[in-house]
């Protein structure tokens, strides 16, 4: 029984542990508005606009419901960063009145589903993983961005988080790539009447 017992907590210290890192911790104090130093200024950096196209599976198995979920969260994900001035749905008619715009493009390079009760009975099999090849290019077709992200789920929780953590490590890609100011909006002027 005592042995039992040993294995039982070892797993949920195991699991806790999971848990814990597998968990992103958001800090209001981590949280910076992109133009919280330009308000200061007469002048604010002009921003892009972002449509997220709709997912191609690019040849892999991918079920509806990964390709939906990784749209969602990338939708998601990119308004969160507050790196945008609009980010756009597929097909959104506001899109062909936004003087910069850039599309992402987003491609299924590798799927490997999991399994949950794997994961939950072990920490070294059962993980859910995601390959894609992100693009954010120009209206006139130019890639300004290309890169392989992926994103897994290896420890506790739905296979589906796999394509939030995808979204997230999508919208982190962007956030720390140096893109090109938009060409077409002139500096906004704050202060002056």
């Amino acid at each position: 029984m005592r042995v039992s017992k040993r294995v039982s907590m070892s797993e949920l210290a195991a699991a806790i542990v999971a848990i814990a890192l597998a968990s992103p911790i958001h800090l209001p104090a981590q949280t910076v508005a992109p133009n919280s130093s330009a308000e200061h200024n007469s002048f604010s950096v002009p921003q892009w606009s972002v449509q997220v196209g709709k997912v191609d599976p690019g040849g892999v198995a991918v079920a509806s419901s990964f390709q939906i979920a990784i749209y969602e969260n990338l939708l998601n994900e990119l308004s969160r960063t507050k790196q945008f001035k609009q980010v756009l749905r597929d097909g959104d008619r506001n899109a062909g009145s936004a003087s910069d715009l850039l599309i992402l493009k987003t491609t299924v390079q590798q799927y490997t589903p999991g399994s949950e009760t794997r994961r939950a009975v072990t920490t070294v099999s059962g993980a859910t993983k995601l390959t894609v090849r992100s693009q954010l290019c120009t209206r006139e077709g130019s890639v300004i961005l290309e890169r392989t992200i992926n994103g897994n789920v290896r420890f506790m929780g739905s296979n589906l988080r796999a394509t939030q953590n995808l979204a997230h490590n999508v919208a982190k890609v962007i956030q720390q790539a140096s893109l090109p100011e938009p060409v077409h909006a002139a500096p906004v002027q704050h202060g002056q009447s």
